[in-house]
């Protein structure tokens, strides 16, 4: 399918502050207008373009995920162990000789990724593939019954929600914790993020979601800010969303406004 145009990476957006319940010493900033949006990962349709121009199939995978500390890495070494080979295509190629992670440059600074084979992530299934398209690790944990997040390097279930900590000091010398939410647009990946060729957060092709993203990406709110603060965090969605969103992301817009005047046709 030809995709829609991507919005605009700049638009007005909404946002609330709140202190989360367990932690007076921690203030949560969220941004509503993508938590309210219909964004949904549309991976495994003819809507996903990938990020690499002729790979479609790809989606995200192509660069394989860089991985966030020590501990990401010992909890991928872990849930590899749990894979099958019904799991995962290349399993022989990712315990032989080379592995399934290498090194590269992060910032110019070294950094560890999964190993790409064949042009993407070695744990990603291809085409196919008699046990399905996609991350093995995902498959892996569909089959076990558990969440994704508790299996897939921390890059792979966080995105595209963008989450980033800072201490702050108040005008009274107090120091808090302020963790900002929003959406991990094309900047978040730094200058490359432009050379792209296809992203899913700013396309109104991924706007097409059943329900908001507060909602479907509730198991990774959870983890990313607490329960307490995701609880808090659901009320002040539900009462947004009842009050009327001002600054609806602009992909949600034209997604929603393309299916309107598509109804007519259908009739």
């Amino acid at each position: 399918m030809t995709p829609t145009p991507e919005v605009d990476l700049d638009f007005p957006r909404e946002w609330i502050e709140f202190v989360d319940p367990a932690n007076p010493d921690h203030l949560i900033a969220a941004d509503l207008t993508w938590l309210l949006s219909r964004w949904t990962c549309v991976f495994g349709t003819p809507a996903c373009q990938g990020i690499i121009e002729g790979r479609p199939d790809d989606g995200c995978c192509s660069h394989g995920a860089f991985l966030s500390d020590e501990e990401d890495r010992e909890k991928l070494d872990r849930c590899v162990s749990m894979l099958t080979p019904a799991d995962w295509q290349f399993m022989e190629k990712g315990l032989g000789k080379k592995g399934y992670v290498e090194e590269d440059d992060l910032d110019d600074e070294p950094a560890l990724r999964t190993r790409r084979h064949k042009g993407a992530c070695i744990f990603l299934n291809r085409p196919g593939f008699e046990g399905g398209l996609g991350c093995a690790f995902h498959i892996m944990a569909v089959r076990e019954g558990i969440e994704p997040l508790e299996v897939k390097p921390d890059v792979c279930w966080q995105l595209p929600i963008r989450r980033t900590q800072e201490w702050v000091a108040r005008p009274d010398g107090e120091q808090i914790l302020r963790t900002t939410l929003t959406e991990y647009d094309r900047r978040g990946w730094g200058e490359g993020g432009a050379d792209l060729h296809w992203y899913c957060s700013g396309s109104p092709d991924a706007h097409v979601g059943t329900r908001p993203v507060w909602q479907s990406y509730g198991p990774e709110l959870t983890e990313l800010l607490g329960a307490p603060a995701y609880a808090e965090l659901v009320r002040h969605c539900r009462r947004r969303a009842g009050l009327g969103l001002i600054a609806v992301h602009p992909a949600t817009s034209a997604a929603r406004d393309a299916r309107a005047a598509a109804r007519p046709a259908e009739a």
